[in-house]
């Protein structure tokens, strides 16, 4: 895919240049399903047209959180579930900017998982990765809102008592316009549900299933993968809702069975995007207000009276 760099003239983009020129050391284990994802978002990336400086990537904690230290993106690494709030903010200064959200279960489902429905209510423009291993990786095992009923864990040394997190159904629930499953051991898929998320006008939640070597070993993610979209035994419309969480529903409870099933499940192209509502009602202008220069004495004034009503 070509772009056009700062004179005008038209390049191609290979994917190389999302690799940092000092490449730091990966502090993910052997067999990381990260990695995975890391690869897909290489690979995706210039395919859409998109180069380094057209993209933002915010992670907040956990293995996720290393996304970019190795991804050569502008890039902002938050707290513990905040991912969402600063991906909002930055898209709304800047709505051309591409963002990319990740976190991953324990973080994004867990710690932020007000954010994350909240989001998906108000659909604005992110794509959100999800790196899903069932588990606290980073801090050594814990049982995370994904691990399935009666995980043994260090936090659960006797098998976790709870039922697992639907994060499909959650998201489509709260209002997400584009919800997918997809997983590391499936590259192709990956890569192409990634350009689709990327690409879609609203809030785009990818749940991508990463196997854990280290503190997940008897995960279910090394199960052979079913492509929803490519089997005859699967027959539904994505841009129907009510189809789509039958499918959803049923998607997850195979999960729990042994059996993954991922594919694209729910897209729903003609809903606006939180800046196109807000555009629409006059509260953000058409300008990128990251790129609003303040030259108007009635501006300074209006900020010179905000600040001082709020001393």
């Amino acid at each position: 895919m070509s772009a056009f760099n700062a004179i005008g003239e038209e390049r191609e983009i290979d994917r190389d240049e999302f690799t940092p020129g000092v490449e730091p050391q990966p502090t993910w284990c052997p067999g990381c399903g990260d990695f995975g994802v890391l690869k897909s978002l290489k690979q995706a990336l210039p395919e859409v047209g998109k180069t380094p400086e057209e993209v933002l990537t915010v992670t907040g904690i956990g293995c996720s959180g290393k996304l970019n230290s190795y991804l050569d993106t502008y890039g902002f690494h938050t707290i513990h579930g905040r991912s969402l709030p600063v991906a909002r903010a930055a898209k709304l200064a800047n709505p051309e900017l591409e963002v990319i959200a990740a976190g991953g279960d324990g973080d994004g489902y867990g710690i932020g998982g007000n954010h994350w429905i909240h989001t998906a209510r108000e659909n604005h423009d992110i794509t959100y990765i999800v790196f899903n291993n069932e588990i606290f990786g980073l801090t050594k095992g814990q049982t995370s809102p994904t691990s399935p009923k009666g995980h043994k864990s260090k936090t659960q040394p006797s098998g976790s008592a709870k039922m697992p997190l639907r994060p499909l159904s959650m998201s489509l629930n709260a209002g997400a316009s584009y919800v997918a499953r997809t997983a590391a051991v499936n590259p192709n898929q990956a890569k192409e549900i990634i350009k689709e998320a990327i690409e879609h006008d609203g809030f785009a939640h990818v749940d991508f299933l990463t196997q854990c070597p280290t503190w997940n070993k008897d995960a279910r993610q090394y199960v052979p993968y079913i492509d929803v979209q490519e089997s005859d035994d699967y027959d539904f419309d994505v841009t129907d809702r009510r189809e789509a969480a039958e499918m959803m529903h049923e998607t997850e409870d195979v999960l729990n069975e042994g059996t993954v099933l991922t594919g694209r499940y729910y897209v729903d192209e003609d809903r606006p995007s939180y800046t196109e509502e807000k555009k629409a009602v006059g509260e953000l202008p058409d300008e990128p207000l990251a790129e609003r220069y303040f030259d108007d004495d009635a501006e300074w004034e209006r900020s010179y009276d905000l600040l001082d009503r709020h001393k």
